[in-house]
């Protein structure tokens, strides 16, 4: 048994899964099924199987709009600032830049792009998970160096 989540799409699936997979390492298409006779539009793309960071995903071309909600995100954990930086610009293209670490791609699905250690720095310690949550509030792209000093204890902007 396996669990794999499938994001639809209006008719752009082939086009951000292309994107996706550009952006992300590690990441490839593993299969693409056409439509047929049965299903309508001959040819054209139902279900993209795909895989980011080696997990895999299905894009399904659904026909109809089901816009994505922040209730169903894909959160990137980032080793460097450089990386959350390269990955944001790219979501943002064309997307809207939220808070907190989120923002929306151009096909309207949210992500969060988040430092790899933040789930370390916001359990154990409750005034360090605090001040680290204090700095998250205040940020829309995630800041690393900042982050570090809240968790450390530092002054926020030292």
């Amino acid at each position: 048994m396996s669990v794999t989540p499938c994001l639809w799409f209006n008719g752009n699936a082939e086009e951000a899964v292309n994107f996706y997979v550009s952006l992300i390492p590690n990441s490839r298409i593993v299969s693409v099924a056409r439509n047929t006779e049965a299903t309508g539009n001959p040819g054209t793309v139902l279900l993209i199987v795909f895989e980011l960071d080696g997990r895999s995903y299905q894009a399904l071309n659904g026909g109809m709009d089901f816009p994505f909600t922040e209730a169903v995100s894909l959160s990137v954990a980032c080793d460097s600032q450089e990386e959350i930086d390269r990955i944001w610009a790219r979501l943002a293209e064309g997307g809207r830049e939220v808070k907190c670490g989120w923002v929306k791609d151009r096909f309207g699905l949210p992500w969060q792009v988040a430092p790899r250690r933040i789930p370390e720095w916001i359990s154990g310690d409750p005034a360090a998970a605090d001040r680290v949550m204090t700095e998250v509030m205040r940020m829309v792209k995630l800041d690393i160096a900042t982050l570090e000093r809240a968790w450390r204890g530092e002054a926020a902007h030292a």
